[in-house]
């Protein structure tokens, strides 16, 4: 790649919304934090828990995921996660997150939900303060576990609302796709909207575009989450392009999880080319090789996508953010600032 090119994308202004906080949790972090409560940890080194990160599907990269969260225990530990989180971040010209994290992970091993926002929500406002670094939170079920559980989790976080409800947004779907269909949680969600929250899924990932369809129709998403099998059905296609219901793409994720052997077959561009508003994200970076740039990176490459795509898809990100009108437009006059220069 031209090295004027890299610098664009790398320079860019830019908004990531889909990014597990707890999959931003380096071996190094893992490794302290169970040296700090005395965990025994599965693998023998950093070196070794990196070696498993040869996953086969999304199911045997979440049996090594689930066994990383295991050491955060106290609110501290999610502060330091997310502190992590938010320097890489930044290193990569990310100017607002919409961080996933998963309650149901946590509070299963008697960890308080209010200690899981106490610690995340340090971190976000330490770094709004320092340097406008914007963020939202959204609160996701685990779609392997009942109904019965995220409504359970819903009930945890309600009364948690009023404290955090200018960081804590909206609810998700993810964990196990195949066999775990949307509508599965179509009550719990219909809860979750009466209670002002926005809603996202993970769908067509794994499982087909009729989980997309579920979680349009269903649980009444605002983004989706992956999407990539949305390619599969033309008419869902057009029904994404026409309503602008932006699908939060995660190209080194995908590739590693291996919904597509080789990057150049990746369905992002040809979704770009049909009008969907496509938007580039880490998912899981710690695990996946490469946080946002390393995203936008991958993909220019091997779908050689032009810099007016890269700008389109960065506006993208900005457009699909659960933020005010003038927070986007502010957004927006720095990205138009920084590829007017480049030009």
């Amino acid at each position: 790649m031209d090295p004027t090119f890299l610098h664009q994308i790398a320079g860019s202004p830019k908004a990531e919304l889909h990014i597990h906080i707890e999959g931003s949790l380096e071996p190094e972090l893992i490794f302290a934090l169970a040296e700090r409560h005395g965990i025994t940890l599965p693998y023998a080194s950093i070196e070794a828990l990196r070696a498993a990160y040869a996953f086969t599907d999304l199911q045997s990269f979440l049996n090594v995921y689930y066994a990383g969260a295991g050491v955060l225990l106290e609110a501290e530990d999610f502060y330091q996660m997310t502190r992590a989180y938010i320097e890489r971040a930044r290193a990569d010209n990310v100017i607002h997150s919409e961080i996933f994290f998963d309650p149901q992970t946590h509070t299963e091993r008697g960890v308080p939900m209010a200690a899981m926002l106490e610690g995340i929500e340090a971190a976000l406002a330490e770094a709004e303060r320092a340097d406008g670094f914007s963020s939202r939170l959204i609160l996701c079920f685990l779609r392997h576990l009942s109904e019965e559980s995220a409504h359970e989790a819903l009930a945890q976080a309600l009364p948690l609302l009023g404290r955090y409800a200018h960081r804590l947004i909206g609810v998700g779907l993810d964990s196990s796709e195949l066999g775990h269909p949307p509508s599965k949680f179509e009550r719990v969600f219909a809860q979750a909207r009466r209670a002002g929250l926005r809603a996202v899924a993970h769908a067509g990932e794994e499982g087909p575009p009729d989980y997309i369809y579920q979680a349009l129709d269903l649980l009444k998403v605002d983004r989706i989450d992956h999407g990539v099998r949305a390619s599969e059905d033309p008419a869902l296609v057009r029904r994404l392009a026409d309503s602008r219901i932006a699908l939060t793409v995660c190209p080194l994720s995908n590739l590693k999880l291996c919904v597509f052997d080789d990057m150049r077959k990746h369905t992002l561009k040809s979704l770009l080319d049909a009008g969907v508003a496509i938007t580039i994200n880490s998912d899981d970076p710690a695990y996946f090789g490469g946080y946002v740039n390393a995203n936008y990176i991958a993909a220019a490459d091997a779908l050689t996508l032009s810099a007016a795509e890269v700008r389109t898809i960065a506006a993208n990100s900005f457009e699909a953010a659960f933020i005010s009108a003038d927070e986007r437009a502010g957004m927006m006059a720095r990205l138009d600032r920084h590829w007017d220069a480049a030009q």
